[in-house]
């Protein structure tokens, strides 16, 4: 009798393990879809993805998110859309979400919306991430003020009353 009380309560476990991992696929495959609907929706192609705004967002999906080597140059100096696809699978979802929250980069990024998004939508985003998988090279880095990058890059002006 007690076998089979313990056999019921492993078949117990592994029905529930089982209903617990097919509910949180599916919650996953609809994290997925939001997370590619926001990556669009946000504008996130527009820089990260090579070639994404001047083939009217035909790109394929499988070079979204890899960075661009075009550079975008003003007082800041000049900063290249960094590759997603390399950075997010080496963070666990915790710190991708600290990240996100506590983003602050040079222009021409909007850091400010992506610090305002709802959890959920990071959590979605950091989802398709993760779910296309690394892929391409690293942006080049960082270029100085002053300093003329190496790459074809877009100018932006002095803002107003700045030289």
């Amino acid at each position: 009798m007690k076998t089979k009380v313990i056999l019921c309560l492993i078949l117990m476990c592994f029905v529930i393990s089982s209903a617990a991992t097919r509910y949180t696929l599916a919650e996953d495959d609809g994290l997925i879809e939001r997370g590619r609907y926001l990556v669009n929706q946000a504008g996130c192609n527009d820089c990260h993805s090579p070639g994404y705004a001047f083939s009217d967002g035909n790109t394929p999906e499988d070079s979204w998110l890899t960075g661009d080597a075009l550079g975008w140059r003003g007082p800041w100096g000049t900063t290249y859309a960094s590759n997603l696809r390399l950075i997010v699978p080496k963070l666990t979802e915790e710190q991708w979400m600290a990240y996100a929250k506590n983003l602050k980069t040079r222009p021409p990024m909007p850091w400010y919306n992506i610090r305002r998004m709802k959890d959920r939508d990071l959590r979605a985003i950091y989802a398709f991430i993760s779910h296309l998988g690394p892929a391409g090279d690293p942006a080049p880095e960082y270029v100085e003020p002053g300093e003329e990058p190496k790459t074809p890059y877009v100018l932006f002006p002095s803002p107003p009353g700045e030289k």
